[in-house]
């Protein structure tokens, strides 16, 4: 502090003096003449700027010295470092510049300039965390891998940076596609910092992508308590976790684990459809169709799905056709005006062969919603009261080529999947699958296949006779019931 004041007093007095020079100079008419110990020296303005200067040099190495006695008082007065404290003072000074350079060139996207400055700030400063760090960023930008891994691989040397070591190793495996090591590195990270938020969602994607659902399970409930997460996303993801522990368990053949997990998937989150059948089946391989029935209700009150339906079948797969209509009507008075409802009611009259009442259920849907599955049950209405080929064969050429209807979508890439699956296959995304119609990307066909049912025919009301029945084989072949359904 002292030093400090002192060379700001004669920082001052330099000033000061130069003012008090200049003045003199002026009023001499361009000369100076000094008088000391007895000896008169007159300067001209050339030889007065000359001495000038050098009285400012002999000022500055006076600082030198003093900086460099205080020094040496310091050391023996006890302060070991000060002499060394002295002299790298400077160096250290043009190692923060180095530093402070190569950290502007790397935020201006400059990679090789920052590069230089780091190499130029880890020789200057011994402060190998910050300079070894810029290092590494730097070579990354600039494409130079190695050098970026071994100045990582320095990083896990030092308590205080050896984080931030492993989370450059780690996605530098990521980028490389060594997901298996990147894995490994994401785990050692979560030991280090569990609240860190990056880490969690890349260990949570990585273990995902491996099929370690129970590891992915003590993820997402880090994330939960970090407050990265809210309650309702955390039980529906840990209800999908807990259904994919179910598989593998069923995959082991361990059906008394399998049975537990799928019914504590459908506890967390009733509504997912997966989880709910998944828990049904495993209620009716114990005998439990009260449980099975409460599982399946609950979950079509949510979202009616045709495997719901399918498992809600699997209860009495034995029973006669009018005593399944009579069963299914607990679940078909579960949201009546649902599509999938009356779609289903539909099906289940048809294979009752009661085609009026099957028309009946299906009402407008296949002409305000028409797809491959409502034209093709008003076919079998049609074919069951008797209408004529051309009608039959018009509404079948429409199914070939209208929409699928409702699929497992993803919401992130628009990808269709043939069955729920917890992780997309197209974008690795987790938990983005819903069961919606998807977004209609198609155009008119090359073949032009769309011109079809105007070749066919149209189909057209036709005179219908309730009682008329159609001939046995015709009936197998346009009606299946849910179990055939299923199984197809």
């Amino acid at each position: 502090m002292i030093w400090s004041l002192l060379k700001v007093l004669l920082f001052v007095a330099a000033i000061a003096g130069l003012t008090y020079g200049a003045g003199i100079l002026m009023d001499t008419g361009g000369g100076i003449r000094i008088a000391m110990l007895g000896m008169e020296y007159n300067l001209g303005p050339l030889q007065a700027a000359v001495a000038l200067v050098v009285l400012m040099l002999a000022l500055w190495l006076l600082l030198k010295l003093i900086g460099l006695l205080v020094a040496v008082l310091r050391f023996l007065n006890g302060d070991e470092t000060a002499i060394s404290r002295y002299f790298d003072r400077n160096r250290e000074r043009k190692g923060y510049q180095a530093l402070s350079d190569g950290l502007m060139a790397l935020a201006s996207g400059e990679g090789r300039v920052a590069l230089s400055r780091a190499a130029k700030a880890d020789k200057l400063l011994d402060r190998p965390e910050l300079t070894t760090l810029l290092i590494a960023q730097a070579a990354e930008m600039t494409g130079d891998t190695k050098r970026a891994s071994e100045a990582y691989k320095q990083l896990l040397e030092d308590d205080k940076s050896r984080f931030v070591g492993i989370r450059g190793l780690m996605r530098q495996k990521m980028i490389e596609g060594d997901t298996e090591t990147a894995l490994k590195l994401a785990e050692k990270a979560f030991a280090l910092k569990p609240k860190h938020s990056e880490i969690q969602e890349t260990l949570l994607g990585l273990q995902t992508e491996h099929g370690d659902w129970k590891g992915a399970r003590v993820t997402l409930g880090a994330k939960l308590k970090s407050g990265d997460l809210p309650r309702d996303i955390f039980r529906r993801r840990d209800a999908v976790l807990a259904l994919q522990e179910a598989k593998g368990v069923f995959d082991e053949d361990a059906s008394i684990e399998a049975r537990e997990a799928a019914i504590e998937a459908n506890r967390l989150s009733p509504d997912l459809i997966p989880a709910a059948a998944m828990a049904a089946r495993s209620y009716i391989a114990k005998g439990d169709s009260r449980n099975a029935t409460k599982v399946l209700k609950k979950a079509w009150s949510a979202q009616p799905h045709p495997d719901l339906a399918a498992a809600f079948a699997e209860i009495a797969p034995d029973e006669s056709v009018a005593a399944r209509l009579k069963r299914f009507r607990t679940l078909t008075g579960i949201n009546p005006d649902h599509i999938e409802t009356r779609l289903l009611l539909a099906e289940l009259n048809i294979t009752a062969e009661d085609f009026p009442a099957a028309r009946r259920a299906l009402g407008d849907l296949a002409t305000s919603h028409p797809n491959a599955r409502t034209l093709a049950i008003m076919a079998a209405v049609e074919r069951g009261e008797g209408a004529d080929d051309a009608v039959i064969r018009g509404w079948l050429a429409r199914a070939l080529t209208a929409p699928r209807g409702p699929q497992w979508c993803c919401d992130k890439c628009q990808a269709i999947h043939a069955q729920w699956v917890p992780v997309c296959d197209n974008c690795a995304s987790f938990d983005t699958l819903s069961w919606r119609e998807p977004a209609d990307a198609t155009g008119p066909s090359a073949t032009g296949s769309e011109l079809l049912p105007l070749i066919i025919g149209a189909p057209e009301p036709a005179s219908v006779t309730v009682d008329a029945e159609p001939e046995p084989d015709d009936a197998e072949i346009i009606s299946d019931t849910p179990e055939e359904k299923t199984e197809k």
